[in-house]
């Protein structure tokens, strides 16, 4: 098991940031892809961003790019994903996860990802 804990949500205006973060306690995340999601009320959970294990690649879903960062410090066990310009189509449930890959790598689909936090709320206003 990897207990992920996501942090940093909240509510926060349009044009505002965020930076979420999510951690592992008692398991380094360093072999990990790490992926993050979001659900919001009524729709399906979708990809946002992801990471390899060595932090080198990373992925954005479309809506996203340009706004969205993600990244890792392997040292502190960490992911974040800094959310700047967020708009209020960004409200959802955050998730962080964790999956295992062949290759340095991660991916956009939930189902290859192993294990997930609880997720945390993010809410922007108009």
């Amino acid at each position: 098991q990897v207990p992920l804990v996501e942090s940093g949500g909240g509510l926060v205006q349009a044009g505002g940031s965020l930076r979420l973060s999510c951690a592992a306690s008692g398991r380094t995340l360093s072999s990990y892809a790490m992926g993050w999601f979001r659900q919001a009320p009524g729709k399906e959970r979708e990809f946002v961003a992801a990471i390899s294990w060595s932090g080198v690649y990373t992925y954005y879903t479309n809506s996203v790019k340009g706004r969205f960062t993600i990244s890792r410090d392997n040292a502190k066990n960490t992911i974040y994903l800094q959310m700047n310009n967020l708009k209020p189509e960004d409200t959802a449930v955050y998730y962080c996860a964790a999956g295992t890959r062949r290759y340095d790598s991660a991916s956009y689909y939930d189902y290859e990802y192993d294990y997930w936090g609880q997720g945390t709320q993010v809410t922007v206003s108009s």
